[in-house]
């Protein structure tokens, strides 16, 4: 017997694996088999996507999501096969991407949850580090071990471990606690004249991940605004006054932007500023609060040790929102 059609019950949820699966799927769908092909895609990413709600007030929570496909098969007499059917098929969401050249459904790596080998910190200052708790250990920062353990939770599958301040080696190991996976060397920069400032974005894991810029920012007010002429002149005296003007303007608002510089830093850190410039979720930490910022570079010219000597990023941002407080 051919497969005719499936039908697909969606179930997306915090929590434990199938303890906590809700009673009714998020979404339900009927689909036909198309009769050149051999077998039915769906493409569901976009549908878990809506569920993975982010926000981050400097607090560094884990955003992931179980889902549950079960998936009932039907014949081209339009009956359930009697093999074992529904069939689950369990995912772990995050929300992260992968590129056109890593292929369909890419495999991302299951320890650190950065891509570069470079971190840099200011002098003092302690950071965070994101990890997968399914596929970590132990970390080494420095000298000092810390374990790993995965309490089968969707709040605790993305860990953000704290980099103590001046750390300079994090090593990751697999669960075996022996198999390094990756060693992260920490810079710290004394920065004696300029205030760092910490951006924090959406990395391609899904993870947050901070990034310390150093050097010269500059801070810009762009004013908006609509203007009319109006008649200015007194019907009872056919006289105007030149303390009023003629022209007046309306819907004055404003928009801020920065313009940051990363200071001079290692070849490596093109992967976070690539990431940082493809986040849809950006924050900067400004003035003692957690601000959301829209990168407003539309081009990344990659950096090289030989063709740039010293490497230094210039990052222009907006503030996600106006001046003038206009939320409704």
């Amino acid at each position: 017997m051919a497969l005719k059609r499936i039908e697909l019950d969606l179930y997306i949820y915090d929590g434990i694996l199938a303890t906590n699966k809700p009673v009714t799927p998020q979404y339900e769908i009927n689909k036909k088999r198309i009769e050149t092909h051999n077998k039915i895609t769906l493409e569901i990413g976009e549908l878990v996507r809506d569920y993975l709600t982010i926000s981050f007030n400097d607090d560094y929570n884990s955003y992931s999501k179980w889902v549950d496909a079960d998936v009932t098969y039907f014949d081209d007499a339009d009956q359930p096969f009697t093999f074992s059917n529904p069939q689950t098929f369990s995912f772990l969401a995050l929300d992260g991407y992968g590129y056109f050249e890593d292929g369909t459904n890419p495999e991302l790596e299951r320890h650190a949850l950065i891509s570069a080998d470079n971190i840099y910190l200011p002098e003092g200052t302690a950071g965070k580090f994101p990890i997968f708790a399914e596929g970590v250990g132990k970390l080494i920062i420095d000298s000092t071990t810390t374990q790993i353990t995965d309490s089968g939770n969707t709040n605790q599958k993305i860990q953000y471990i704290t980099i103590p301040a001046d750390t300079s080696t994090i090593k990751v190991y697999d669960t075996d606690d022996s198999t390094l996976l990756k060693t992260v060397i920490v810079t710290n920069i004394c920065e004696p004249k300029f205030t760092p400032y910490k951006i924090t974005f959406v990395n391609k894991y899904g993870a947050f991940q901070d990034l310390y810029v150093f050097k010269k920012s500059t801070e810009t007010l762009q004013i908006t605004n609509e203007e009319y002429k109006r008649n200015t002149i007194a019907n009872s005296t056919s006289t105007y006054s030149t303390s009023e003007g003629q022209k007046e303007r309306y819907n004055v608002n404003g928009e801020t932007s920065l313009q940051l510089n990363t200071g001079f830093v290692v070849e490596d850190m093109n992967k976070t500023i690539e990431e940082l410039f493809l986040s849809e979720n950006v924050w900067i930490r400004y003035e003692g609060k957690t601000l959301p910022v829209l990168p407003k570079s539309k081009q990344l010219f990659y950096k090289t040790s030989l063709n740039d000597k010293l490497i230094n990023y210039k990052i222009d941002f907006n503030f996600a929102f106006d001046k003038i407080n206009n939320v409704r």
